[in-house]
């Protein structure tokens, strides 16, 4: 019973350290109304890990994922240079009546 438990939590934490955070720009709220979301997802995270955690976190079906990497800027700060993170975003379309409500969840 405890290494299930364990194990639940260690799958758990594994979902959460794919799923970053959502996406909430005009763009991406636009999208959410065509049954779309959008997430900040780890770089290493690939589309069926980001489908399996989503299903999993949200109770829900994903119909389809599309990612794209974000490449950092390099930016002065006082007179040095600098480079922003990377960042991978995850475009995830639900299955026709599916909705993942952006103010619940993780």
């Amino acid at each position: 019973m405890a290494k299930a438990k364990a194990k639940e939590a260690a799958a758990q934490e594994w979902m959460f350290s794919i799923i970053r955070s959502p996406v909430v720009t005009e763009k991406s709220m636009t999208a959410s109304g065509n049954g779309q979301v959008t997430f900040k997802v780890a770089l290493e995270a690939t589309k069926p890990q980001i489908k399996a955690a989503v299903e999993a976190l949200f109770n829900v079906q994903v119909k389809a994922v599309n990612t794209l990497i974000l490449k950092g800027k390099t930016k002065r700060f006082r007179g040095q240079l600098g480079q922003r993170n990377d960042v991978k975003k995850a475009m995830i379309t639900l299955a026709d009546g599916q909705t993942i409500e952006m103010g619940t969840g993780v």
